[in-house]
């Protein structure tokens, strides 16, 4: 019986082969869509979940309250992790994270640049980096031991052993090499290439034991069998009993294995992150699903009649419904293995481009049994969606009415068939409503002036003997004419990296903790970065010695000091009186999507760590870089000359929004193409329906015109009642998603309407190309085929 249904539906597909191959294709791309974007939320719902202890594994957080809001945050003081081992036995062990921080590596004549951290002995205890050569108990016992990844250990050493090997970082310490580290999954959030101990940190007098500065990670180990909920209990109060400047400070232990989905904070309330990204599109590839299954659908019914008489002299035979639906189901799941079989095929061929798309390493493992269970699940679970309704349809049919040719089309105004096209054709007006305005909301951002002069500007970070030389490396790139003007500062101009609370001015109300950023600079910072002064100057330490504890305030703070006259006025942070010479626009460091915050500038009597240049604009860039390298190398020989375009820099901070726009845009294209092959398929069929009445209709005299349009405006009327349908609903998910940001666009009407009309467009399109077909075809030869 099952060879039987098997050669039927073999032999339907052959019969059909229009048809089948419109239901195939629109099948493999919607599950192919579907496999790449399953890869990819497989990918990050698995980051950093391999750590054997993970269910274990907690990072410290802070809470506070900020301007009428409760601020949520992880970075902690140096003093956290020794006070929480040391206060609470319920902590088995406990690692401090230096962040990720770059040295220059040195073996004989290699010099090589290197990004990693520096832990507590701890850390390799915590989480499962497994070691491949040393002892996890005594790798990072000593204060000059390195533990090294083995990538990283070939680049240093080669093929020859790279354990008790001496290196040099920095041209200053010597380090032991005393383990190596397996490389990590692709699957973490990690990016260390070694590991030095936390008490380097003590003896380059990096330390310092004050609880308000809030600069590194915190990660904690809890003991087997400790109840997480009593134990946020009793840290909550840790920062009040140790941190007298921050009673209000909240400690908590947030979930390891949830970091990288869910540490998104607003208000004190975990709202998301990242899964918020991976919900948005596993619901695309569940539409895109779901518009495949539903041309299936679609265009099988549309066959129905024509298999009318097959089902009728199968009931007469003696054929039960079962039987039937069992036989149109097979027939379904067949198509839905073809299709999985060329949907295969386009994931492997453009599985690498997806990944390069999504900045994952993506990789199918067709190894792994899980992934033919999920394979054949999915199959069947698709078969069996787009081929249920035909099932029940076509199996419902009466035979005496069929065999009588009695058999009534269904000319009801709702019929299941027009409410599949309806969705669909919304489905597919979403995608595009969303396409739409991700564009304009990136456009806005990316249009938004930054309040700074981009062009020409480079940085480069302060190392080995540039802080030493750094007057001699000023004086030469501005006496031999390759920049403008050169300053430093505490961070690139990109980002600050320094933030508080803790300034104090005359009027300042106690309960008032807005945070204000630093940013440190010595001369000519306006000059170099090319701010709009409003007034006041520049700093000059050479004309104004003073200029060291001067500041400059951003338009921001101006309004949050309340200054009416702000030349002049004193501000304290770090015990230091700072008296203000300048008044700045307000200008982008941070996110481009969010309102500037309050910004000190504050003078030469702090700490640097970058060098800005600008370029002069009459010598090429090329010339000016060449020329830049030469200096660097000569005062500071040991290390590469490393740099920064500011505008690179800050154009990375639109690419996420790019890549989802980029995404959304790619399966916006799928998903109609998929719509117009269902509806593609629809019109052809029902123009082969009505071929002798169009015939009829031209030897009456009707025009092409009239005949496209009588053939076509019955699909348009579908696709009018899916944009009312479509407008509101995706008005609501992308007014929510705009909320994200304080910079935004104002969803205006024009938006729903080009969506609706490019949704007309491509309908008329694909309609109208089946319709003038028909009705160009000669009456005379319609007429004779019956």
């Amino acid at each position: 019986m099952f060879k039987n249904y098997l050669k039927i539906a073999w032999r339907n597909l052959l019969r059909n082969k229009s048809f089948s191959l419109l239901n195939i294709v629109g099948l493999s791309i919607g599950l192919a869509v579907t496999a790449l974007i399953l890869i990819w939320i497989n990918f990050e719902m698995g980051v950093d979940q391999f750590h054997e202890k993970k269910d274990r594994i907690y990072e410290v957080y802070n809470q506070a309250p900020v301007d009428g809001e409760i601020w949520t945050w992880n970075s902690t003081p140096k003093i956290m992790a020794p006070t929480i081992i040391n206060d609470y036995p319920d902590v088995e062990s406990v690692s401090r994270y230096f962040y990720d921080t770059e040295f220059l590596f040195s073996k004989d004549d290699k010099r090589i640049k290197s990004i990693g951290t520096v832990v507590d002995p701890d850390f390799l205890n915590i989480f499962s980096f497994p070691l491949l050569e040393g002892n996890i108990e005594t790798v990072l016992e000593d204060v000059n031991s390195v533990v090294i990844t083995e990538s990283f250990a070939k680049k240093l050493f080669g093929s020859e052993p790279a354990v008790g090997k001496i290196v040099k970082v920095d041209n200053v310490d010597s380090f032991k090499v005393t383990g190596i580290l397996k490389d990590h999954p692709d699957n973490t959030g990690f990016n260390f290439e070694f590991l030095m101990p936390w008490a380097y940190i003590h003896q380059k007098g990096w330390t310092d034991e004050h609880w308000g500065n809030n600069s590194i990670a915190t990660y904690v180990l809890l003991k087997e069998g400790v109840n997480y909920d009593a134990f946020s209990e009793k840290i909550k109060t840790l920062r009040k009993r140790h941190d007298k400047e921050s009673p209000d400070m909240v400690t908590f232990l947030y979930p390891w294995s949830r970091y990288w989905l869910y540490s998104e904070f607003e208000n004190g309330k975990e709202i998301g992150g990242r899964i918020d990204i991976i919900r948005m599109f596993g619901i695309i590839a569940a539409i895109i699903l779901i518009i495949a299954c539903i041309n299936f659908m679609n265009l099988s019914t549309a066959r129905s009649e024509k298999r009318a008489k097959e089902v009728g002299i199968r009931k007469v035979v003696g054929a039960r419904k079962g039987a039937l639906i069992g036989q149109f189901l097979g027939e379904s799941i067949l198509i839905s293995i073809l299709a999985a079989v060329l949907a295969l095929v386009i994931v492997l061929i453009t599985l690498p481009s997806f990944g390069e798309l999504v900045e994952r390493p993506l990789s199918l493992d067709m190894t792994n049994l899980w992934f033919w269970l999920s394979a054949c699940g999915v199959i069947l679970f698709t078969g069996i969606l787009a081929g249920s309704y035909p099932a029940l349809y076509l199996s419902g049919f009466k035979p005496s009415a069929v065999l009588k040719g009695t058999f009534k089309k269904m000319s009801s105004p709702i019929t299941p068939r027009k409410v599949l096209v309806v969705l669909q054709f919304s489905a597919a007006i979403i995608l595009i409503t969303a396409s739409i305005i991700v564009t304009q909301q990136l456009k806005k951002v990316q249009d938004r002036q930054s309040g700074y002069a981009k062009n020409n500007l480079v940085y480069s970070t302060i190392e080995g003997d540039i802080e030493k030389n750094y007057t001699l490396i000023k004086t030469e790139l501005l006496s031999d004419g390759i920049a403008e003007s050169v300053t430093k500062t505490n961070s690139p101009i990109t980002e600050t990296q320094s933030n508080t609370w803790g300034f104090e001015w005359k009027g300042k109300s106690e309960d008032n903790k807005t945070l204000v950023h630093r940013f440190i600079a010595d001369d000519a910072v306006v000059k170099t970065m090319g701010i709009e002064l409003i007034e006041g100057r520049d700093f000059d330490l050479t004309k104004y010695p003073t200029d060291s504890t001067a500041a400059i305030i951003n338009e921001s703070s101006v309004k949050l000091m309340n200054f009416d006259e702000p030349i002049g006025q004193i501000i304290k942070d770090n015990g230091i009186e700072w008296h203000i010479v300048g008044v700045v626009k307000d200008f982008v460091m941070n996110s481009p999507f969010q309102k500037v915050e309050p910004m000190v500038i504050e003078g030469a009597k702090a700490w640097f760590s970058v060098v800005h240049i600008k370029f002069n604009q009459d010598v090429s860039t090329t010339e000016s870089l060449a020329k830049t390298e030469a200096v660097f190398r000569k005062y500071n020989p040991e290390y590469p000359f490393n740099y920064q375009f500011v505008d690179q820099e800050y154009a990375k901070k639109f690419d996420s929004e790019k890549q989802t726009g980029q995404l959304v845009s790619l399966f916006t294209l799928l998903a109609i193409f998929i719509s117009c092959l269902g509806l593609f398929g629809l019109a052809s069929y029902m123009a082969e329906n009505r071929i002798k009445e169009i015939g009829i209709r031209k030897v009456l005299g009707a025009s092409v015109q009239s005949i496209t349009t009588l053939l076509s405006k019955d699909f348009l009327k579908l696709v009018l009642i899916s944009i009312i349908l479509a407008v509101p609903v995706s008005w609501y998910f992308m007014s929510k998603w705009l909320e994200d940001f304080a910079y935004r666009i104002t969803i205006s009407w024009w938006t729903f309407a080009l969506a609706g009309i490019l949704a007309l467009v491509i309908a008329l399109l694909t309609v109208s190309y089946q319709a003038i077909k028909a009705a160009i075809v000669n009456p005379v030869k319609s007429l004779r085929t019956e």
